[in-house]
Order: C-alpha cells, then structure tokens, then sequence
C-alpha cells in the first residue's frame, strides 16, 4: 500500500485503539504528564508538565507534516481512557524499514497486556499495509524495563551504539538496538503476540 501521512490509520482490537495524533489531544495526556513525570526518566525528549508536553507535540506533529514520522494516541478500552502515545519514525520507504518508538503509557496501563496488543497492532500494519522488511527499535541501554518489553516481543538484540546520543542531563546515552524483520514477523512473532494478546 501507498503510505499517506494524510490518512487517518486507526489501528484497533477489542482492547485498545490507536488513532493519529492531533494537536488538540493535548489536553487528553497533560494529567498524565502532570502528574507521572517519572515515565520519562529514559527518554530523549521529555514531555513531564504543561511546556514540555507542548514542545512534545510540536515536535511530532511537525515531523508528521514533514513526512518523517507518524505519531498515535492510544486509548484503552478498557477502562475508557487515553493512556499514552506511540510512533513510527525514521520511515524508509525506498529501504522498507522504520522504527517504532516514542512509546509511552500512564503507570495505570502499564504491565497489564496494553502494550503487546499495541505493538501487534502496529507491527501487523507495518509488515503487512506497508509493507516493510525491517522494524527497529532503540531504548537506553539502562532502561531494563523497556528492554525486557522488547525482548517479550520477539525482537532480537543486535548490539549497543556507545554514548551516541545526548541525554536530557547532558551526559551521553549508551543506546540498544533491536529489531524484527518481515521474515521473522510472518514465521514467529505474529504467532507468539497473538497468543500474548489472546491468552
């Protein structure tokens, strides 16, 4: 499929829905940026109170005008609540790879399943409406949580990129990558997340 960064792409299961990110979904996130600063501890952008959420949102909706990335609200069905905010970045067309991250969800979503059905959602789009061959992902290599949600997945690690980036403390972040390729999707992850989501 063509990819349209115009398009709303609503992504859906019976427990959670992702939708484009719109400029006006800010006051929707702000009570949790408010109030769970700490879920930005590992980020390379903070979006923790009213300026930095701002910021946040200029910046990607920005680079969605820019063709660069497409962000998504999340929402939880299951308590009727907007819980987060996800995006594939980095999008390769010629190459057939992105990333998927930015990845973020209130304390009250979190560790109860939201998250594999969100990435199977986003995977299946990706492998199979836009037809990538590659997803990556990044995180702090301290960032054990994410890691390990990573690795839950079914991505595989493929090394540490040594202090290549800048962390919001001005020190250098030491950055993990991962990835799954189209390959691995359609032989084992798409099997192994929709036994996650299900069970």
């Amino acid at each position: 499929m063509s990819f349209n960064f115009t398009k709303d792409y609503i992504l859906e299961n019976e427990i959670v829905l992702l939708r484009p990110l719109k400029a006006e979904d800010i006051s929707l996130l702000l009570p949790i940026s408010i109030n769970e600063p700490e879920i930005w501890k590992y980020s390379l952008v903070q979006a923790h109170g009213e300026e930095n959420l701002k910021a946040y949102f200029k910046m990607a909706l920005d680079a969605k005008a820019e063709k660069k990335e497409y962000p998504f609200i999340v929402f939880d069905k299951r308590i009727n609540q907007y819980v987060g905010s996800t995006r594939f970045y980095d999008i390769q067309h010629t190459q057939s790879t992105l990333q998927l991250g930015y990845t973020w969800y209130s304390k009250i979503a979190q560790g109860t399943g939201l998250n594999a059905n969100c990435k199977f959602l986003l995977l299946q789009f990706a492998f199979e409406k836009m037809k990538m061959e590659r997803v990556e992902f990044r995180a702090d290599n301290n960032n054990a949580r994410s890691i390990a949600a990573m690795k839950g997945i079914g991505c595989t690690i493929e090394g540490v990129l040594r202090k290549n980036v800048i962390k919001m403390d001005g020190g250098r972040r030491d950055s993990i990558v991962l990835s799954i390729l189209k390959e691995e999707w359609e032989s084992r992850v798409k099997e192994h997340l929709l036994k996650k989501i299900t069970n």
